[in-house]
């Protein structure tokens, strides 16, 4: 994997423009990742985490971290769009004390769950463990 890019790059690209921040929008994206937290953890609970449904759990991790990430872009005053869109926010989490290791692994998932949508990749359920570890450990809700 490369080396994730620092985000003032992507600004200087014209991935990330500058915005208002909007509050509304931050709110609703926070409110929907938190949501679909609390759904992965009672899924994991009455499904349990198996070879045959980790690539939805993958998914579903990588959605809700997203969804986290675009929330406090937005609260920044930050938009994304267009291709390499997904790499700046994954290069915004530094902007939210992720560490390198946590970077380059969120990077991996984003490569990864692509690899699902797009190529048909299939994921265990001990990576699909690991993925849920690591959005429990980088995801905090107030």
């Amino acid at each position: 994997m490369k080396v994730v890019k620092k985000f003032e790059e992507y600004i200087n690209e014209g991935i990330v423009k500058r915005i208002s921040p909007d509050m509304n929008r931050s709110k609703n994206l926070l409110q929907e990742s938190e949501k679909k937290f609390h759904l992965l953890e009672n899924n994991i609970v009455k499904l349990g985490v198996d070879d045959d449904n980790a690539n939805d759990f993958v998914e579903y991790c990588y959605n809700i971290i997203m969804f986290f990430i675009r929330s406090k872009m937005l609260e920044e005053g930050y938009s994304s769009s267009g291709q390499g869109a997904h790499e700046a926010e994954v290069a915004f989490a530094r902007e939210l004390n992720f560490s390198e290791a946590q970077i380059e692994f969120l990077d991996q998932l984003r490569y990864f769950r692509n690899g699902i949508l797009y190529y048909g990749k299939q994921f265990d359920a001990e990576y699909a463990l690991k993925v849920i570890e690591f959005t429990k450990k980088c995801v905090k809700f107030e």
